[in-house]
């Protein structure tokens, strides 16, 4: 009888991050295929109780390590052993022994391993398939990283991360089944760079959970003020993020104040950092930390932006928000990967002249952006329902649905 052990650099419970997000999805589809052994970590005790809590009853077996290890530490470490500090970031011991002696028994006979920290748990003389999905090329946003910072030492640990994993990245790669991609831009970025084909390296998007991400149901208020509502929600101690929010405060939000004095514009995630925090003091932003539900900010949006100056895959805050009929202003970085129309299921603009433009163009214009928005919702259904995106999946690792 077949068995899977699918490893998680996040226990994938709650799916309230994009990472977590797609790792539940995953889990949930490869239960219907067979029994699943659940290896992951967790970045704090909150987080592993949580996920103990609703894996267990689900799982063939559960284990939920947290992970302690600083950023400095795994830098140093990373250094010394010649290693991406990425996987020192998500080393740890306890887990290995576990995967070890779980494999010694014999009875797994797939594994698939989610995000690219995980690979280092990939036993060497495994003789089933292997699925490695790395959501996104990781080493080409260090790469763009060093790009954008040449401050020392940043620019050194960027470029080196961006070799070292890239290396590492290709290695995996050559030596498992198949590996995922979020997007096929993603996907052929990477057959680009690995030399590999479409035989080994498939693209398995990102869905959506178009039934609780539904504009029908009912939603508490949010009740921070008056004015037309830009709304940004993700991670937000995550750099890509932190830009996005930095530049759209600086650049672009004065440029839609001028039109529209009472124009607002809310960050909403958690973790916010003390520069995001910071925002908070400009005239009309909000800062709201954690939420714990993002779909009533989402419902109060006159427009949702992703002004992301560094976006890789598909971006879950816009299927969100489209889900949710609302209309949609990003970057072309943000909107690649996405399948939709621009001007007909969201608007796409990349300087911050032409996006503060789009949305005063919907804050004008309450009629044409409930259009797009209703749009944006029937092109969620039709293409990014979870079950077609991950059906895939199946065959991939020759099982039966």
């Amino acid at each position: 009888m077949a068995e899977i052990l699918f490893l998680v650099h996040r226990a994938p419970w709650p799916p309230d991050r994009g990472d977590r997000i797609r790792s539940w999805h995953m889990f949930e589809a490869l239960a219907k295929l067979a029994p699943v052994h659940v290896a992951a970590l967790a970045d704090n005790a909150a987080d592993a109780a949580a996920a103990r809590e609703k894996l267990a009853p689900l799982c063939k077996s559960l284990t939920i390590e947290v992970r302690d290890v600083s950023r400095p530490v795994a830098l140093a470490q990373a250094v010394l052993c010649g290693e991406p500090v990425s996987n020192r970031l998500f080393c740890n011991a306890a887990l290995a022994e576990h995967v070890g002696a779980l494999l010694a028994l014999g009875t797994v006979t797939h594994i698939v391993a989610f995000s690219g920290q995980m690979a280092q748990y990939l036993p060497a003389d495994f003789d089933g398939p292997v699925i490695m999905d790395f959501v996104d090329v990781d080493s080409a946003k260090f790469a763009t990283y060093a790009e954008q910072d040449k401050r020392q030492p940043l620019n050194w640990i960027h470029a080196r991360e961006a070799k070292t994993l890239g290396a590492f990245e290709v290695t995996v790669a050559r030596g498992v089944s198949t590996s995922l991609f979020v997007s096929e831009a993603e996907a052929a970025l990477f057959r680009a760079r690995s030399g590999l084909g479409t035989s080994k390296v498939h693209a398995v998007e990102n869905g959506i959970d178009t039934d609780r991400f539904d504009p029908a149901l009912s939603f508490g208020t949010v009740d921070e003020g008056e004015g037309p509502l830009a709304v940004f929600t993700g991670q937000m101690d995550y750099r890509p993020n932190i830009d996005a929010v930095q530049w759209f405060v600086a650049e672009i939000f004065p440029l839609v104040r001028k039109a529209h004095p009472d124009a607002r514009f809310a960050i909403v995630g958690r973790a916010p950092t003390e520069d995001v925090r910071a925002l908070e003091k400009l005239p009309g932003v909000i800062v709201t930390g954690e939420v714990p539900d993002v779909r009533p900010w989402l419902a109060a949006a006159d427009a949702v932006v992703a002004p992301l100056l560094l976006a890789r895959g598909v971006q879950n805050k816009l299927l969100e928000a489209m889900a949710m009929a609302r209309p949609v202003v990003a970057s072309a970085g943000a909107a690649t990967g996405i399948d939709a129309k621009p001007g007909e299921h969201l608007l796409v603009a990349d300087d911050a002249q032409s996006m503060a433009a789009a949305i005063s163009r919907l804050f004008d214009d309450p009629s044409g952006a409930t259009t797009i928005g209703v749009a944006a919702r029937q092109r969620m259904i039709a293409r990014y329902g979870w079950d077609a995106r991950l059906a895939p999946l199946a065959d991939l690792l020759g099982l039966a649905a």
